[in-house]
């Protein structure tokens, strides 16, 4: 089964066709250049690199977020579009979900971190096990001041940290939580589609699939544009009672 799948949560943007246990080709990139300059260029790219036409792709995986708002919105419209323009499977896959499955074969506590607003991340923890990776908490909206409290009253004896929201943690973290505290190499830190295509492949291999219709951003907590939209809301409201 081939699966050609997308990133676009974050700043980084990212393409891939995987088969099976096989990456065929993968694009990423980390530039100022915005995603809808640069997804389809990307897209085309991989098939074209891979020796295939869209017609041969078999089914579709898009990061569906936690992330940014424009990213995944233009992310899921992209796939969206090829999905229902070949009439193949789609199957969304959760940002952090993606992370993790970069350090599949890590020991220890794995926990994903994205930048969000108002100075928070976007976190969830894993474990991998014989049978798999295993997401062990809910996800969550966390400040990073209070990440690391709870990391250093859990003082676990080992936990990788990746994601663009390394950069919001402090400088001295091993001194905090130990030397079992380690962040993820440049390789595995971002976002990559890679890691998205194999979810789904698990999922449409099973004969899973999302509806392409009601198939949305998935955000922990309201976006800074929906977040003015009800503010927007209950002042209209306001000025209309009174």
């Amino acid at each position: 089964m081939l699966v050609l799948a997308l990133d676009s949560a974050t700043n980084v943007a990212s393409c891939a066709v995987v088969k099976e246990d096989n990456i065929l080709v993968e694009f990423t990139l980390n530039t100022s250049k915005t995603h809808s300059e640069r997804l389809m260029p990307l897209l085309s790219q991989a098939l074209d690199y891979a020796d295939l036409t869209l017609e041969e792709i078999d089914g579709f995986s898009v990061s569906i977020g936690p992330g940014s708002f424009t990213g995944l919105r233009i992310g899921l419209a992209t796939i969206k579009a090829l999905a229902f323009f070949t009439q193949k499977p789609l199957v969304g896959i959760s940002t952090l979900d993606g992370l993790a499955a970069n350090l599949s074969h890590t020991s220890g506590l794995i926990c994903p971190i994205l930048k969000a607003r108002r100075n928070e991340l976007y976190s969830a923890l894993y474990l991998n096990s014989p049978g798999g990776q295993e997401r062990i908490s809910e996800y969550m909206v966390i400040s990073p001041e209070k990440l690391v409290a709870f990391f250093a009253e859990l003082r676990p004896e080992e936990i990788t940290f990746l994601g663009d929201g390394t950069s919001m943690l402090p400088n001295n973290l091993q001194d905090v939580l130990g030397p079992g505290c380690v962040t993820a190499s440049e390789l595995d830190r971002l976002a990559r589609a890679a890691s998205i295509g194999f979810l789904g492949l698990k999922r449409l291999k099973k004969g899973e699939h999302d509806d392409i219709n009601s198939l949305s951003p998935f955000y922990i907590k309201a976006s800074a544009a929906e977040d003015r939209l009800r503010q927007k809301t209950v002042t209209c409201e306001g000025e209309g009672n009174g």
